[in-house]
């Protein structure tokens, strides 16, 4: 690589819910600015899982609008490598400088935690979660005896809003957009200095 030269990092993102796709938009205009700024260069190879369909329960909360009903969600996105589909296996996960998970899934943070923690870490992951007012950021930097408890929860895929929320506009949490702003701070900085990053926040608005 030349002096000077910006080498694109490559970025998996699975779900493309409400943190993802919000992630993925952040992304891509981080590229666009790259771009404005020195014309043929990109920051981000950006690649996103996600096997469903954007839903009208969808549009309150995630980065989609009317247009995208019915549509898999990672196809509505432009600029990214669209992946419709789940990620199973753990092989799916290696080949990227950063793995970020925006899945409320129990089963899929067991296979991004299986890559280990700190410098002992097969990949480098950042979990972002989201429900009601609550939100968290967890990096491959946490403590490995936090395992258990970040763990700790019900098997199945949830939703970013709250557990009671009965589908009203009026009562829609937006901390999935707050948690997906830190992520894209966290991802900005960790490229341009991995130690100078948190390993763990909680949020709560």
């Amino acid at each position: 690589m030349q002096e000077g030269e910006i080498r694109m990092r490559k970025i998996m993102i699975i779900g493309a819910g409400g943190i993802g796709s919000y992630l993925a938009q952040f992304l891509k205009r981080m590229n666009q600015a790259q771009r404005t700024n020195k014309p043929g260069t990109h920051l981000y190879d950006i690649t996103v899982y996600d096997a469903d369909t954007v839903d009208t329960k969808n549009l309150g909360y995630q980065a989609y609008d009317e247009l995208d009903i019915g549509e898999k969600k990672v196809e509505c996105i432009s600029g990214i490598n669209a992946q419709p589909f789940n990620v199973l296996l753990d092989k799916q996960l290696h080949g990227y400088d950063l793995v970020v998970c925006c899945a409320d899934n129990l089963a899929v943070r067991r296979l991004l935690y299986r890559q280990g923690f700190g410098s002992d870490a097969k990949l480098k992951w950042l979990d972002l979660r989201s429900t009601g007012r609550n939100a968290a950021l967890i990096s491959y930097k946490v403590d490995p005896k936090m395992m258990d408890t970040l763990l700790i929860g019900e098997e199945g895929s949830f939703s970013c809003q709250a557990q009671d929320w009965d589908g009203s506009a009026k009562d829609i949490n937006c901390m999935n957009m707050v948690i997906a702003s830190m992520g894209i701070q966290w991802i900005q900085r960790w490229f341009n200095d991995n130690e100078d990053v948190i390993d763990m926040k909680m949020v709560n608005l």
